[in-house]
């Protein structure tokens, strides 16, 4: 299966940013003060999250990418914006100097994730306006916009640019968070995963009950279409010609960590590109396959993908 060329693909993320660190050691105690595990940290790595992520995941297709985030004006904020930068992404990080970068340390032992802390704050309201203005500018030179909400604050005014982006007759796709969608109406496509589902329509017991509850959802939010991404089961679009599945194809899943982004940021640049939905979503259920197959926050590069696709269809 080839993809073809994708460099033409210009593609907006907006969302909330974070810069993902990961301490690196080795446990051989337990520690006396308390029953925990004693870390020897040996070393530590930085790695975009969040909305960076799925940034660097489209770009190490080929896409051209740019970023719109807010961060802090701390050493995270400028980290990331040099890992933006050395990943050739355009990025326009708003500082807001009222807040922290949010941070996620992850404390690794035995390839183990035995820990992980949070450093997050709100942004304010006027940095989020500046952000909003900057969007509208920059819309039309694109062809698709993806929202990657991490529920940071980062997205206050997420209604007002899927209106202007589906006005201006742009692909929309949004990663959701929360309970509540209809922040998200009007959008191309949101891919929640099933943990997320469940929290916004309840449980189901059946494929049945599963793909009645997210017609009504997809009707309801006047969405194109909604991709349920279901770990192990693989992944479920439901759009207007019917519901298409697809199995689930990683061989060893070691960390499901980011997976999400892979997926959309995938799905955004095929969609961008021109192409349907049964193969679009199948270009991104392959890419998932890859990046679980990775510790942390990580990309599936173009060369990856190929291969994988042309396993999985031989």
């Amino acid at each position: 299966m080839s993809l073809g060329d994708l460099s033409k693909v210009r593609l907006l993320v907006v969302g909330d940013v974070m810069l993902d660190r990961y301490w690196f050691g080795d446990v051989s105690r337990i520690s006396p003060e308390a029953p925990v595990p004693v870390v020897k940290v040996e070393r530590s790595e930085e790695r975009p999250g969040g909305a960076a992520n799925v940034a660097r995941n489209a770009a190490a297709l080929g896409a051209q990418v740019s970023l719109l985030a807010l961060v802090g004006n701390d050493e995270p904020g400028a980290n990331l914006k040099r890992l933006m930068a050395s990943g050739g992404i355009d990025a326009s990080l708003h500082v807001d100097a009222a807040i922290s970068t949010t941070v996620k340390l992850r404390v690794i032992g035995r390839q183990q994730q035995l820990l992980r802390i949070d450093f997050e704050t709100t942004p304010s309201h006027e940095v989020l306006r500046a952000k909003l203005s900057e969007f509208e500018q920059r819309l039309p030179g694109f062809d698709a916009v993806l929202f990657s909400d991490y529920g940071k604050g980062g997205l206050t005014h997420i209604g007002e640019m899927i209106a202007m982006a589906r006005a201006a007759g742009k692909i929309v796709l949004v990663d959701p968070k929360g309970d509540d969608y209809s922040i998200y109406a009007g959008a191309t496509v949101i891919t929640p995963n099933r943990s997320e589902m469940r929290q916004v329509v309840g449980r189901w017991k059946s494929d049945e009950e599963l793909e009645t509850k997210a017609l009504a959802l997809r009707q309801q939010l006047e969405l194109q279409a909604l991709l349920v991404t279901r770990s192990e089961e693989g992944m479920t679009l439901f759009h207007a010609a019917g519901t298409a599945h697809e199995p689930a194809v990683a061989r060893e899943v070691f960390d499901v960590s980011g997976a999400g982004d892979t997926v959309i940021a995938t799905l955004a640049v095929m969609l961008a590109h021109g192409a349907d939905w049964a193969q679009a979503i199948h270009v991104a259920n392959v890419a998932a396959g890859v990046v679980v197959g990775k510790l942390g926050t990580a990309v599936v590069t173009r060369a990856e993908l190929d291969v994988a696709l042309n396993t999985v269809l031989n």
